[in-house]
């Protein structure tokens, strides 16, 4: 759910932080570090200005030179401008000065032995003696821009240091603030003062939701539980398939108790440094009781509570950080008020420690939804969306089997988006249709082309799949059947369930093997068995990996009947195969295997072969329409017959 429905209060449960927010200090820390900068390139710029003056152009000679040029009659000094203890020679010839020189604090330049040869002369002698020696002219007023200079020579270097060693250490200081916060929870807190999540927004999972109410019981009423002597479950494991909503049932948990709720992911523990997790686990905790009563929502536990073993160790970040949850679920008061949530979708992968009773007392299986709870997902997504008064859920619902709550969101979205492309007001069912083919195999490759023997073989390809499928008695019934091309396929036949179904029969997974053999077996039945091509490579697959399952966890072969072997995640390795079996068992498990597709093949071949005018017939309307619903397959497969021989029972 998206944060803007709930409130972000401080660690310590405030609406307001008292030390400000983590923006605010980030923005201030900004501000100041420009200003710094800012600074320093002013200095920078004011040193580069005087170190190009005009004034650092000047050439500076000794005052001996100055004073033997100077009382030399016709020398090449024109004029002497003296300002304090600096003295500017301009030469003749020139207009402004070129040399500088200083002459002694301590005495006078007539002292130093410069003598004003023209100080008492006027008129024509005035005049005929600035010719031969040079005018001494006294600046009256200091010179400012020196004196600047002078002291920028020493402030300038000072400022640019004192300012760079401020910027090393307000950096050293949050460098410092940052490592000292390693150790908080980054835990989101909702808090119930806005808009909450409660079970009404959760549609479907029925039974999770009653599992669940206890707890919700539990956390408005403790008292009542308590006069009895029950104690309040510690922890509640949510788990089910990803996109099932079981972050959605925490926060409607929390939502329907009013309670505050901190939500954090089990990888947020994990850090670099050792210890960092388990500080973490320490900080969530301490929060949550200082909030109490609340909840506590670990998402993804497994990445930081999968199972120890011998290959680990104390010294380990991750099992340091499982052993503090394991110790703070186990150190909690009675009357805390504290719950601990927990969601994923790999139970097998959790520590036993971790799934005892007193930590996680309670399981809940948040399960894919069923037709119903479909149709009840799909109306609260499309309820603020614009739709045609004729729109079919239902029919959506019941081609979406096995689709999570996220998956019909998505399709939801697709559709909406499809609406726009084609700039229509309103979402149709069409738009539902592309949507669900979209999201369930690929939007349409039109850009594809096919010559004409390759659209010949993708028709008597899925032309077999759905003769196939058509024919064999335990089969779902054709929906749809098409020829252009999707995602990574160069057709597709579609088979739907008329009903949600928990088990599948042997009969069932049978018929399934052979009508995914119907596909190549048609392209040897037309075209040859030296021409088959590569388009049933997904379907092989397919085949394999149903048979495997079939064999290595259902049971189902037959001299495997009622035999299962471990998987590889969960059972034991044998010294000699490194496998969870052995060599024996292996190869006895790919002779039931092939056993499997082949007798997968033979049926879908005395299928094909006794309806070969269906499968031409099916083919070239594939080739004429690219595409055919239901009521059309039902029409053209009329008359098809099951062989005695293909029949299971």
């Amino acid at each position: 759910m998206p944060n803007s429905n709930v409130t972000k209060k401080s660690p310590s449960g405030d609406k307001k932080n008292p030390q400000g927010s983590p923006v605010q200090q980030n923005k201030s820390s900004n501000i100041a570090r420009r200003f710094f900068f800012t600074l320093f390139l002013i200095l920078l710029c004011v040193g580069l200005a005087f170190s190009l003056s005009p004034r650092n152009k000047l050439e500076e000679v000794p005052l001996s030179d100055v004073i033997a040029r100077a009382n030399e009659e016709n020398g090449n000094i024109r004029k002497i401008t003296v300002s304090g203890n600096e003295l500017k020679i301009t030469l003749k010839g020139k207009d402004q000065p070129t040399e500088v020189s200083r002459k002694d604090p301590s005495g006078t330049l007539y002292d130093q032995g410069l003598k004003n040869a023209c100080a008492d002369l006027t008129g024509d002698g005035l005049k005929e003696c600035q010719g031969k020696y040079p005018v001494i002219e006294y600046e009256t007023t200091s010179d400012i821009w020196g004196t600047i200079f002078d002291a920028a020579i020493i402030i300038v270097p000072t400022l640019i240091l004192i300012g760079f060693f401020f910027y090393m250490m307000r950096q050293a200081q949050s460098m410092n603030k940052e490592s000292m916060g390693f150790g908080k929870a980054k835990a989101k807190l909702y808090g119930p003062d806005k808009k909450k999540v409660t079970f009404k927004d959760v549609a479907g999972n029925e039974a999770a939701k009653q599992d669940l109410t206890e707890i919700v019981d539990f956390l408005k009423n403790p008292k009542r539980y308590e006069k009895l002597g029950a104690k309040i479950p510690r922890g509640v494991l949510l788990a089910g398939a990803p996109g099932t909503g079981k972050t959605l049932m925490a926060r409607a948990v929390a939502g329907e108790a009013n309670v505050p709720f901190f939500s954090i992911s089990g990888s947020e523990f994990a850090e670099m440094f050792v210890g960092v997790g388990a500080s973490r686990v320490r900080d969530l905790f301490k929060k949550a009781k200082s909030n109490a009563p609340s909840i506590i929502f670990i998402d993804e536990i497994d990445a930081v509570a999968h199972k120890r073993d011998a290959r680990g160790g104390a010294g380990r970040e991750d099992e340091q950080t499982l052993n503090q949850i394991l110790v703070e679920m186990d150190g909690f008061d009675n009357d805390s008020g504290v719950i601990v949530m927990a969601a994923t979708n790999r139970v097998d992968m959790l520590d036993k420690a971790l799934l005892r009773p007193g930590r996680f007392d309670r399981h809940v299986n948040v399960t894919l939804p069923e037709r119903k709870d479909r149709l009840e997902i799909l109306k609260v997504h499309f309820k603020n969306k614009p739709v045609v008064s004729d729109l079919d859920l239902e029919s959506l619902a019941a081609k979406t089997a096995g689709s999570s709550g996220a998956d019909l969101a998505n399709i939801a979205n697709e559709a909406a988006i499809g609406a726009a492309r084609e700039n229509r007001e309103k979402i149709t069912n069409a738009d539902l249709t592309e949507a669900f083919e979209r999201v369930a195999i690929g939007p349409e490759r039109k850009s594809k082309v096919m010559n004409d023997y390759e659209r010949k073989v993708t028709a008597y390809h899925e032309a077999g799949h759905a003769i196939v499928g058509h024919v064999l008695p335990d089969s779902d019934p054709v929906h749809k059947v098409t020829i252009i091309p999707r995602g990574q396929t160069g057709g597709v036949t579609w088979f739907l369930p008329p009903e949600d179904r928990s088990y599948k029969s042997i009969y069932e997974l049978k018929d399934i093997l052979a009508r995914a053999m119907g596909g190549r077996i048609a392209e040897k039945i037309i075209f040859g068995d030296d021409n088959v091509t590569t388009g049933a490579s997904s379907d092989l697959k397919n085949v394999a990996e149903l048979a495997k399952e079939m064999i290595v966890e259902e049971g189902m072969g037959s001299e495997t009947r009622n035999l299962v072997f471990p998987s590889e995640e969960t059972g034991y390795y044998t010294i000699s195969t490194g496998k969870p079996y052995s060599e024996k068992t292996a190869e006895l498990i790919d002779k039931e295997i092939k056993a499997l597709s082949d007798e997968a093949a033979k049926r879908a071949e005395l299928v094909l072969k006794a309806n070969t005018d269906a499968l031409d017939r099916l083919a070239a309307a594939l080739l004429e329409k690219e595409t055919l619903e239901e009521k059309d397959c039902e029409a053209l497969l009329k008359g098809t017959t099951l062989p005695k021989a293909a029949a299971l029972h």
